[in-house]
């Protein structure tokens, strides 16, 4: 290969790898282009499945038009002479993949202390059922039924037309998302044991029942709700379902990393 030919390599590699993998905060990298990260979805080949979206300033925040937008800075830059790379970030509790305490929508659970610190991790880990919703309805009382879900299942995640129509990936908030309605919710309370519930658009509640459905899942302070699951791709069926999220004194909701494992 002569210098012409090297060099017009070169300059094809790193394009490539540019367009493909941007630099963070705008900036060039360090000039390797060999340093691709590896950013999958699975993991142990196939058998972890990561469900968590990526937060991203793109992706959607609830009704808003605008997504999430910057929310990761870097104050302090090797490239300035810092002797570490160093960031803040600022983002709403209830961005992207996320766990709702019960405070979210009872004050007096939030006088009270009720905030994510409280939520049990044995609820939040365990056997979970995977189920698809038929896609022309919200979660109403009849659709719960139809879903035949057998008593003792304790956490069950809903796919629902929110995946097929990439609503987590569109910057700009929809509120024809699919979700519970009230009498769905109240139906799932008094019929079954489930106390995980998750969701794949960022309410577990359609937004015409938002606060009655959040309401109806969220009083006896026993079901978790996960919302803005990333369930793309994913057979239905039965997994184990790991989920951990930080452990924020006062806050009533924060991003969580969920996982599912065969």
């Amino acid at each position: 290969m002569n210098t012409l030919h090297l060099l017009s390599f070169f300059l094809v590699s790193a394009t490539l790898t540019t367009a493909a993998y941007p630099p963070p905060y705008g900036e060039e990298s360090c000039g390797a282009a060999e340093l691709i990260p590896d950013k999958r979805d699975t993991y142990g080949n196939g058998r972890i499945i990561d469900i968590t979206h990526r937060i991203d300033p793109n992706m959607p925040a609830f009704t808003s038009s605008h997504g999430v937008g910057q929310f990761i800075w870097l104050v302090a830059s090797q490239k300035n002479g810092s002797i570490a790379n160093n960031s803040e970030m600022k983002l709403p509790s209830h961005t992207g993949t996320h766990v709702d305490a019960p405070s979210h929508f009872y004050q007096e659970y939030l006088d009270a202390g009720y905030d994510v610190d409280t939520l049990d991790l044995d609820v939040l880990n365990g056997p979970a059922l995977l189920v698809d919703v038929q896609r022309d309805s919200n979660i109403t009382a009849d659709v719960m039924k139809s879903l035949h879900i057998p008593k003792g299942v304790r956490r069950v995640l809903f796919r629902t037309l929110n995946t097929d129509r990439r609503l987590m990936y569109k910057k700009e908030f929809d509120s024809s998302y699919v979700g519970f309605m009230k009498d769905g919710a109240q139906w799932l309370v008094d019929n079954t044991d489930i106390k995980l519930v998750g969701i794949d658009y960022l309410s577990v509640a359609a937004f015409a029942d938002l606060a009655p459905s959040h309401l109806v899942l969220l009083k006896s302070r026993e079901i978790i709700l996960v919302e803005g699951l990333k369930l793309d791709n994913v057979p239905a069926g039965t997994y184990n379902v790991h989920c951990l999220h930080p452990r924020m004194a006062g806050a009533e909701g924060t991003p969580i990393r969920c996982i599912l494992m065969k």
